[in-house]
């Protein structure tokens, strides 16, 4: 007995970023490998689990009725496709992103669509008051008969608006300002947003309705809170964009019911946010003539191909150091695109100031942009334009070699539907779409070669 009762007081550790629980100190989390997470949190009595009645009898897969766990149609097209074609009653889909990107507007625009279609939709707002929801309600014309707005912060009586209007859809904005009063914890906790989340979900399971909650990130870009609410929701999306530029992404993280390599395209104006099906457009530059340090490619975002510009701007300098900066691609890849452009293109880069930049706002981190920033740079320092019909895709090696990328077929459609009719594609490319005329370069010296030689300039002849 005595053993026992040492047993049940000995001190249990938990980590503050997902909710481990171990007997002992770790300095490291086994469950979300993160350092320095586990803290003592008190005595762990040890209990035993009897067995106990069932909700429901088990039966073979084949009988279970799949029908109820259909997809529902948002309204908003491009969060469909990244949802696997719609929202499924029942889920629960956390929408997290940097403050100012458009979260809330997105979801207010979901919410009047769904209440105009589906029936009774509830919005609670745990940051606004309900005055300024329907202000912006009013500026993006997201107004419904059926769509209830709610301003809470205490989960109790987030949970009393359910029984009273018994939607098909729930959204929370946000996770964490909703606080339970039987928890001790400023809102936002662990435990509250533990406690907060696990209610939610239980409740539209149990009811059958779809929750979409708002989370926040922090300073580095991640979901803040604990991870275990990653862990307990279906589908976690990633709403990404720079609050200076029009394009918004919402990028699938986890999907239970769909794939997460899709990303849907929005613009954000006064007016609202609307779904962009063909976003290519934004990432491109329009002029009247040809002008040197540009170059196009053709990107995946998930299975999207976007055709974007590059564009490089070089500019000799007498300072020892001279200044490498970037914007829209990794400054890591860059720098070593410059070596590569240097050692094995032949170009001399060394007391020159460089800059490069995407168009539109478009982050461009696959490596299929190397090659066009490589010719980019080499228009720019020849002060030699490339053709305007012309796109280079492809990987550059530190040997200079021009590598393969995947979905070169998808890229080289893309190109020609929106009217190019050139590339620069790595060797072996495989079925080319007709029309398209492709140029296989097998390293960096072979693309360079097939920049236009800047022009003689007439001699003049002497005076008579």
């Amino acid at each position: 007995m005595a053993k026992a009762k040492d047993r049940a007081a000995r001190p249990a550790y938990r980590c503050t970023e997902c909710g481990y629980s171990t007997a002992k100190w770790l300095g490291r989390c086994p469950e979300c490998q993160s350092w320095g997470t586990v803290e003592e949190h008190g005595a762990t009595p040890i209990r035993t689990t009897a067995a106990g009645p069932v909700s429901s009898p088990a039966r073979p897969i084949r009988q279970v009725d799949g029908t109820s766990a259909s997809f529902r149609r948002t309204g908003v097209a491009e969060l469909d496709r990244v949802l696997g074609g719609g929202i499924v009653p029942g889920a629960v889909v956390l929408l997290a992103g940097e403050p100012g990107v458009g979260k809330s507007t997105l979801l207010l625009d979901v919410a009047a669509k769904a209440a105009s279609a589906d029936g009774p939709t509830l919005y609670v707002t745990g940051e606004e008051s309900a005055g300024q929801v329907r202000l912006r309600a009013d500026r993006i014309g997201a107004l419904a008969d059926h769509l209830y707005l709610a301003a809470e912060t205490d989960l109790a009586a987030v949970l009393g608006h359910l029984d009273d209007v018994k939607p098909a859809l729930l959204i929370l904005d946000s996770v964490q300002t909703v606080s339970s009063a039987e928890l001790d914890g400023a809102p936002g906790g662990m435990a509250q947003v533990r406690e907060v989340a696990g209610a939610l979900i239980r409740a539209s399971k149990e009811r059958n309705m779809a929750t979409l909650l708002v989370g926040h990130v922090t300073k580095d870009g991640s979901i803040a809170g604990p991870r275990l609410l990653e862990h307990l929701v279906d589908i976690v999306l990633g709403f990404e964009g720079d609050r200076h530029a029009r394009l918004r992404l919402v990028r699938g993280i986890k999907n239970r019911f769909g794939a997460t390599d899709e990303v849907g395209c929005f613009e954000l104006t006064d007016e609202g946010i609307t779904g962009l099906p063909d976003p290519s457009g934004l990432f491109l530059t329009r002029r009247d003539e040809p002008v040197p340090g540009t170059c196009l490619t053709v990107t995946l975002e998930g299975r999207r191909p976007l055709v974007a510009e590059v564009q490089a701007l070089t500019v000799a300098t007498e300072i020892p150091t001279p200044r490498r900066t970037t914007s829209g691609l990794d400054s890591a890849r860059m720098s070593m695109v410059m070596a590569i452009v240097q050692n094995h293109g032949g170009l001399d880069l060394g007391k020159r100031d460089i800059y490069t930049a995407t168009v539109g706002g478009v982050k461009l981190t696959e490596p299929s942009a190397d090659l066009a920033a490589a010719m980019a740079l080499a228009s720019a320092a020849a002060d030699q334009p490339l053709p305007s019909n012309l796109v280079a895709i492809g990987e550059l090696g530190l040997a200079g070699e021009v590598r393969r990328v995947t979905g070169i077929q998808r890229r080289l459609a893309e190109a020609q539907r929106l009217g190019f009719t050139h590339a620069l594609v790595p060797p072996d490319p495989g079925k080319i779409p007709a029309g398209m005329r492709v140029k296989e370069v097998p390293d960096i010296g072979a693309a360079l070669k097939t920049l236009p030689r800047r022009a003689a300039k007439p001699r003049r002849e002497p005076a008579a």
